[in-house]
């Protein structure tokens, strides 16, 4: 399974079967997966129009989403972060007005990912700054493939 594949498609039983198989491969694959879900809702947010009479727009339900994704990985990069080598924390970006708060991850090899956020969650401060690159989208989906291709590489060397 290709990370880009799932992200860009609208396949939810797909989405739901990559998203176990990330959280079979322990504390990484849970970092991936909620790295994963925060990009792909923040994305799709962006895009949609419309929503259910009752229940709210589909953009918001999608934010929705992307808030309790990275409500997901703040508490396992509290957990994990040492042990995987990710440095991460909470900054402000104060040219914007409305989601000032900014969660960003530091993938080794890969570099900076970044959310914005209405409200700061849990966790330290970030002791860096912005890289300038808007590269999340294209370094988080190379992060997953890594871990998902790495587990299957190992998992194919056990005799």
């Amino acid at each position: 399974m290709e990370a880009r594949e799932v992200y860009e498609g609208s396949d939810g039983e797909l989405t739901k079967r990559y998203y176990a198989e990330l959280e079979k491969l322990g504390p990484v694959g849970i970092v991936a997966l909620n790295l994963f879900r925060a990009q792909k809702n923040s994305t799709r947010a962006k895009k949609y129009r419309g929503g259910i009479r009752g229940v709210g727009s589909f953009r918001g339900m999608a934010y929705d989403r992307k808030q309790w994704a990275i409500s997901n990985l703040c508490q396992a990069l509290q957990v994990f972060a040492e042990e995987l080598g990710i440095e991460w924390g909470w900054g402000r970006d104060l040219a914007e007005a409305w989601n000032s708060w900014v969660l960003y991850v530091e993938l080794p090899e890969l570099g900076q990912v970044s959310f914005h956020s209405p409200a700061r969650g849990e966790g330290p401060d970030y002791q860096k700054q912005w890289d300038g690159k808007k590269l999340s989208e294209e370094r988080i989906i190379r992060f997953c493939d890594q871990v998902y291709h790495s587990a299957s590489e190992t998992a194919s060397l056990v005799f």
